[in-house]
């Protein structure tokens, strides 16, 4: 690859159009979020609306539908900036300085957020140089395909593809999106610093040559045998490379002059990085389990890496859920599973532990897992799709959700009752019955498919973002960690947020704007849902009164404001609940129906 060519996405037509979509999405997210008040322009009813700079001296004009959930659905063809009675191409940049005191951002958080913003704009023009695949056609390729095909990123977050620390080079080759196959780092570790569990049944050696073969443990362990070093003491850590590159050769140089940490070479297998960066799925074995790494990049928020305390309990968080999904008659019948985190390897550095507290990102350098690929679990007929692509928008600005229900031939309240079924009566089980939440978005979520039908769902990224808010649950030592404190008022906000106004919000807009499933319909089939769960557990009423799934309201809570407050570390990890930015109130798109 030449200079020139690293950059060549980089061009002023497709910069014009990734500036255009992304402002489309600030205004609609920041107006949700009430950051802005987008004024009504010219006669009512026309849908045209204007939002002025801080010194009021630029307007930025469009046409919007407001739909349920104070949801705008902003047309980016019709944004129009303006100064002084000129009108000025779209700049993102430019967007957020001028409305820099009304987005709150201070002086010291504003350039690292530009750069945010260049960095997901960078990625969107990627994305525009990629062929492209109308949903038609995408709804019915495989699972990594779709993976690799989303063009957005998370729905609500506007800049959702910061990965502060990538190079071009880097990006090219480590973004989900560009679909580049990656050989993971192999270190061994040794055993003084480091840990490895498992779930039950699992054991470290013969785990190890399953996901790498015996002939490249073999070629590992001569590499350390050259070096007068005993195989016996070390553990094997996979590690993403840019981790590698970038912080351990560096950070952790003490550890790998003394022979703590031995770099033994890349593995053989290829692995695609997926939505959330920093997970691998085996493309050259689909069978074999996911490699979660640490990264040490900011994206959307927080450092990416992994805690080897937290890793040591993972496995036995998981093989406690799968268990008790398994045990739960209402949860079997919905179809769940998890795709169990079945081992974990942590490395901890000594010295920076005793220099931090556990939740410094200097304790999530080095650690990985292995998670079940959910590739064996299909039965004939049946294919996977990240629960994301439903709210994904192609290039015609048509809705992935359509074209799975033109291809079902159901109708589309029936094809969204039997996602609800598969997706939402779990979530509402789980918290009612075990006080146990998850954190359900779409890329925390596999669908599994036939014919463009949902046949059930798999919950991922178990351990570290579910939760148990029930204080006097009985856990078992090793899931203990999993209980939070959360004010009764809050507690709700596990579905109406996560899943009502981070998710159904833009399915029910974008099958709308389709023309497909009006909007009184889509949550009518939301409440029928809700309602037949319920009437099916009379022995939880009092829990259904006590956490009312029909309020009239409940609290906005704005996952921008806590970014453009803090980008580094969006939520105190030892207070989530407490860092949550709440503005008012939303009505509930279910009450009274």
């Amino acid at each position: 690859m030449t200079l020139s060519d690293a950059v060549a996405h980089l061009s002023p037509h497709r910069w014009a159009r990734a500036n255009r979509l992304l402002i489309r999405k600030a205004l609609a997210e920041f107006a949700h979020e009430r950051l802005i008040t987008p004024e009504p322009e010219g006669d009512e009813g026309t849908g045209r609306y204007v939002v002025r700079s801080d010194d009021g001296l630029t307007r930025y004009e469009f046409t919007a539908t407001r739909r349920a959930l104070d949801h705008w659905q902003v047309d980016a063809d019709s944004i129009t900036r303006h100064h002084d009675g000129r009108e000025l191409p779209l700049a993102a940049l430019d967007f957020f300085i001028e409305l820099q005191k009304t987005l709150g951002l201070s002086d010291e958080i504003l350039p690292v957020y530009l750069e945010e913003i260049s960095s997901t704009l960078s990625g969107t023009c990627y994305k525009l140089t990629k062929p492209q695949i109308p949903v038609a056609e995408l709804v019915r390729s495989g699972f990594q395909a779709i993976e690799t095909g989303m063009t957005e990123g998370h729905p609500c977050f506007v800049a959702n593809n910061g990965r502060l620390g990538f190079g071009v080079h880097e990006y090219l080759s480590y973004a989900p999106e560009t679909a580049s196959p990656v050989r993971l780092v192999w270190l061994a570790a040794h055993r003084s610093r480091a840990a490895f569990t498992a779930g039950v049944g699992i054991e470290y050696e013969a785990f190890l040559r399953d996901e790498l073969g015996a002939e490249t443990v073999e070629r590992f362990h001569t590499v350390l045998r050259e070096q007068d070093l005993d195989p016996a003491d070390y553990l094997l850590i996979p590690v993403h490379p840019w981790q590698w590159w970038n912080k351990l050769t560096v950070t952790f140089a003490a550890e790998v002059a003394q022979r703590h940490l031995v770099c033994l070479g890349e593995g053989d297998d290829e692995y695609l990085a997926q939505q959330s960066i920093r997970t691998f799925f085996n493309k050259s074995a689909p069978e074999k389990h996911y490699v979660k790494t640490a990264l040490s990049v900011i994206n959307m928020g927080f450092m990416r890496g992994l805690s080897a305390a937290y890793m040591e309990a993972t496995p036995a968080i998981n093989d406690w859920l799968a268990g008790l999904i398994v045990n739960d008659p209402v949860l079997r019948s919905t179809g769940l599973s998890v795709i169990r985190e079945r081992a974990a390897v942590g490395y901890r550095h000594l010295e920076y532990e005793a220099a931090t507290d556990r939740y410094s990102p200097y304790r999530k350098m080095l650690a990985a897992l292995w998670r079940e690929s959910p590739v064996s679990s299909l039965q004939e007929g049946e294919s996977l799709a990240t629960m994301a692509s439903l709210v994904h928008v192609d290039h015609e600005g048509a809705s992935f959700a359509t074209a799975l229900i033109e291809r079902s031939g159901l109708p589309p309240v029936e094809w969204l009752r039997r996602y609800l079924h598969a997706y939402l009566t779990p979530l509402l089980h789980s918290f009612y019955a075990y006080d146990l939440v998850f954190m359900p978005h779409g890329e925390n979520v596999i669908l599994v498919l036939k014919d463009g039908v949902v046949q059930r769902a798999i919950y991922k990224d178990i351990a570290e973002e579910i939760a148990v808010m029930d204080p006097d649950a009985v856990l078992p030592p090793a899931v203990e960690r999993l209980r939070v404190e959360v004010p009764e008022d809050k507690k709700l906000l596990s579905i109406f947020t996560d899943v009502f106004d981070c998710f159904f919000r833009f399915l029910a807009a974008d099958l709308a704007g389709d023309g497909v499933l009006d909007e009184t319909d889509f949550w009518r089939t939301v409440a029928d849902c809700v309602r037949d769960y319920q009437a099916a557990r009379p022995e939880l009423a009092d829990k259904f009164r006590q956490y009312d799934m029909f309020a009239p309201e409940f609290a906005l809570s704005c996952l921008n404001r806590l970014q453009l407050r803090n980008n580094k570390e969006m939520v105190d990890l030892a207070d989530p609940a407490g860092a949550l930015q709440l503005v008012g109130t939303l009505k509930n798109p279910i009450a009274g129906l």
